[in-house]
């Protein structure tokens, strides 16, 4: 019972310092993209996905992570069409070397500056003193990311990442203890995003962002839900035809 108390002091200081309402997306000030205008390279997505334990600690699930990436790589592949522009996958690196070593890097460094997003700007109380206003969307990868194998021609790269961490049983146990107590504790963490880099300038011109998304991701129907999540507003995308039942 002692450890429970511990772990709700914890959750009761992480409620609090999370509480504000988070923003889910940005775009860079001034940037559009016209339908059928660019080529797009999807790179590989990074996805996690495991078990949370009572004390909200992260256990990895290799079987659950494969069943996630080939059910997340179908929805993308299916939503890819529906994007406006082309979009192709990335040809990765054969035989690994410095090639796959770089690209781990740039997709390290694209889920730090994402997050950096999402807690410096998407948080409005947080926010940057040189990023006070929404407009003021202002991130970068580098000019360097246009440089790795398999981008040349293309115009922007797409980054997607998600992360899933399934509550046990315990956590689940935890969490009704812990409602009685009126401490919030989450029992699972499902959290991902995706964004847009242009290749000319390696500067993030939208990300699509929440740290508290839907579906499961290691079957069909949640992973379509994920996706359509992750894409949602993305920039480009034709706007979807009017039917007659929808006029007023």
């Amino acid at each position: 019972m002692r450890i429970v108390r511990i772990i709700l002091a914890g959750c009761l200081l992480f409620g609090a310092s999370s509480a504000s309402a988070q923003e889910k997306s940005g775009i860079k000030p001034g940037f559009t993209l016209a339908p059928g205008s660019a080529h797009i390279v999807l790179l590989r997505p990074s996805i996690l996905v495991g078990a949370q334990s009572t004390a909200g600690m992260f256990e990895p699930n290799a079987d659950w992570t494969a069943q996630a990436r080939d059910m997340l790589g179908t929805a993308l592949r299916a939503a890819e069409r529906q994007l406006g522009n082309a979009v192709t996958d990335y040809a990765e690196p054969v035989g690994g070397g410095a090639d796959a070593a770089t690209l781990a890097e740039y997709q390290a460094l694209f889920d730090t500056v994402a997050a950096s997003v999402i807690e410096y700007q998407f948080f409005a109380g947080n926010r940057l003193p040189t990023k006070k206003r929404k407009d003021q969307f202002d991130w970068s990868l580098g000019p360097d990311v246009a440089k790795l194998p398999g981008l040349a021609g293309a115009d922007y790269a797409l980054f997607v990442s998600t992360e899933d961490h399934f509550g046990s049983t315990a956590r689940k146990v935890l969490q009704v203890v812990a409602a009685l107590a009126r401490v919030p504790v989450t029992a699972g963490v499902h959290r991902g995003f995706a964004g847009l880099v242009d290749l000319r300038t390696g500067d993030l011109v939208w990300l699509n962002a929440d740290w508290q998304m839907g579906g499961d991701v290691r079957d069909a129907a949640g992973a379509a839900k994920r996706v359509r999540q992750l894409l949602a507003g993305f920039p480009g995308r034709p706007a979807a035809p009017v039917t007659a039942a929808a006029v007023p």
